[in-house]
């Protein structure tokens, strides 16, 4: 029978500690990753929708679709703030993280102005990751490293939000630019 002595269970828990740290920098990461990719294939996505009128019309119509996000966010943010307090971090950066997920998946498939505005909106809506990974970060650290925690999460976010329009703009126009892996027939030809 083994026992675990003090220095041990300390080391446990600052192996956890790290971990859900590491965890908490890369989901805040791919979140502003995934909010500022869309500038660079914004233009061709509303050029497709066939909504604008002129080609000069194209940045107006993109505008609101990058805004509703911050719409969404403004309008929950405070809500999500109680419930993180309520029910505990944890639960809602998990809600977060899956609707990241699921809401950029449907925004890629949108295939209308207006369903890009819904689905960009429900996005900020229930992407909380802001304030309760902010809050998170002072509480799975150590009181020592509060400002230093804080710092890390702040420039994964950054790191997110420089990596975001790269891949996007890599990304933009699959079909056009790699004809032989993107079928003009597939989902990505629309």
């Amino acid at each position: 029978m083994t026992t675990t002595t003090a220095p041990a269970q300390a080391y446990g828990a600052r192996t956890t500690e790290s971990r859900n740290y590491a965890i908490l920098i890369f989901v805040f990461s791919i979140s502003a990753l995934s909010i500022s990719s869309l500038f660079p294939y914004l233009y061709f996505m509303i050029r497709d929708f066939n909504i604008a009128k002129e080609e000069e019309d194209i940045g107006f119509y993109a505008g609101f679709v990058a805004s509703s996000f911050m719409i969404g966010r403004a309008l929950t943010s405070i809500l999500w703030g109680k419930l993180a307090d309520r029910y505990g971090r944890k639960p809602i950066i998990m809600i977060g993280t899956f609707s990241v997920i699921i809401f950029n998946t449907l925004f890629g498939l949108s295939t209308s102005f207006w369903v890009a505005i819904s689905v960009r909106f429900l996005l900020g809506c229930f992407n909380c990751l802001l304030g309760v990974i902010r809050a998170y970060a002072s509480e799975v650290v150590s009181e020592e490293y509060h400002s230093l925690s804080l710092s890390v999460v702040s420039t994964s976010r950054g790191i997110g939000l420089i990596i975001g329009p790269a891949i996007g703009g890599y990304l933009a126009q699959p079909v056009e630019k790699y004809p032989n892996i993107f079928s003009q027939s597939s989902v990505f030809g629309r």
